[in-house]
Formats: C-alpha cells, sequence, structure tokens
C-alpha cells in the first residue's frame, strides 16, 4: 500500500486555510488562533505575520516578497523559513494548495 504523494510548498503555490481550519483571533486568549476539528494551535508572532498573509490569492513568492521588505531582511533568509513553516502546515491538512 503506497501513501499520497507529499504536496510540495514552492514559490508559485497559491494557500489556503483547508475548509476545516479557522484563523481568528480569539479574544478571550488575546492571541491569534488557528482552530480545527480537536486541535487548537497558538501560533507565535512570526507565524501569526506569515498567516495573515494566506489569503488564497497570493503565492508564496508574493508573501515571501512582503515580508522581506517589510523586515528588511534577506530574502533567502525569509523564504527558507516562511517555506518550512507553510509545508508543515500543509503536511498537517491545516492549509491546501
Amino acid at each position: 500500500m503506497t501513501g499520497a504523494a507529499r504536496l510540495s510548498v514552492e514559490g508559485g503555490a497559491v494557500l489556503r486555510f483547508a475548509p476545516h481550519v479557522r484563523f481568528r483571533f480569539d479574544e478571550v486568549r488575546q492571541a491569534w488562533i488557528v482552530l480545527a476539528p480537536e486541535r487548537l494551535m497558538l501560533p507565535d508572532e512570526q507565524a501569526v505575520e506569515i498567516l495573515q498573509l494566506i489569503d488564497g490569492k497570493r503565492a508564496v513568492d508574493n508573501v515571501i516578497d512582503e515580508l522581506s521588505g517589510r523586515y528588511d531582511a534577506p530574502r533567502d533568509v525569509i523564504a527558507s523559513d516562511v517555506i518550512k513553516m507553510l509545508q508543515d502546515l500543509v503536511d498537517k491538512k491545516v492549509l491546501r494548495l
């Protein structure tokens, strides 16, 4: 039995939250949360900055460019961190292509 092929996050990929996942500000916790069935994630500040740019329209390259410009940081460093985080969330089925 073979598993499904791993979806690879690349610069041209346009990501969106899976239909069963909600990313929102939680007033009780005073924090951004990722809410999925039987799962609650509390992303750190950097993850929130990235997730706020995931809109189902913007390519990963555009997200990287935005963050690189916003923080005046080297694009390759930002790209490595962003793609790694987004790949992890795609693997966990929080985000989809």
